[in-house]
């Protein structure tokens, strides 16, 4: 059983908007300590043969300038790879930037931070966070639950479990607090973006009601 609200709760979310290199962008950042090494976590999150068992199996020319291919989901192009501290590739398409930060917080935890960027023009207000924010958290809940030896049988299938909407249900419900507060959208923006989130993350429940 995932303890939910925990789950939730060690997880940092932030929403912005700034000048970037190319024009204005929205930024997502995602932060969570983990009980492991620095490297352990590195190596969780790179090696295909790992990455497969808690997230999606990949494939590609997997150094810095190949590309790769998230199976079901998401390809790009490897920006930067500097073990184990740093990784940054484009996700999904050429302007949308995803870059990791790992960092030791002692020999035994690591703090992972992800930022994901994304132009002003593709995610129109703060409130697009709400279309990637949700998923990222559940593939930091799930790369905890990998660290910590709980392993499913098909990673697919258990991020569509009952349990794991219920997560995303209440994933959802937290980043339209992080865009509340970041000041980047309008309500009439969060309310439609939470409404197509819901519909995406979390189908089989109502947006304002637990799972019982």
């Amino acid at each position: 059983m995932i303890d939910i609200a925990n789950e939730i709760d060690a997880i940092t979310r932030e929403v912005s908007r700034r000048q970037g290199p190319d024009g204005e962008e929205i930024a997502v950042l995602i932060r969570r300590s983990y009980d492991a090494p620095n490297m352990e976590v590195w190596d969780a999150l790179t090696d295909p043969e790992r990455m497969k068992r808690w997230f999606y199996p990949i494939s590609g020319d997997l150094q810095v300038g190949g590309t790769f291919q998230l199976e079901g989901n998401a390809g790009g192009e490897i920006k930067r790879c500097e073990p184990p501290s740093l990784l940054e590739v484009t996700f999904g398409g050429p302007t949308s930037l995803v870059v990791l930060r790992l960092s030791p917080d002692g020999e035994e935890r690591t703090v992972l931070e992800l930022e994901h960027t994304v132009p002003i023009a593709l995610a129109m207000s703060g409130a697009g966070s709400l279309y990637v924010g949700p998923g990222w958290d559940g593939a930091f809940v799930a790369l905890d639950l990998y660290l910590n030896g709980v392993v499913a049988d098909d990673p697919v299938a258990a991020a569509n479990s009952p349990e794991a909407i219920e997560l995303s249900r209440q994933s959802v419900h937290a980043w339209i607090t992080a865009v509340e507060a970041s000041d980047t959208a309008t309500a009439d923006e969060i309310a439609a973006a939470a409404e197509m989130s819901f519909a995406t993350f979390a189908p089989d429940f109502a947006a304002g009601e637990p799972s019982g």
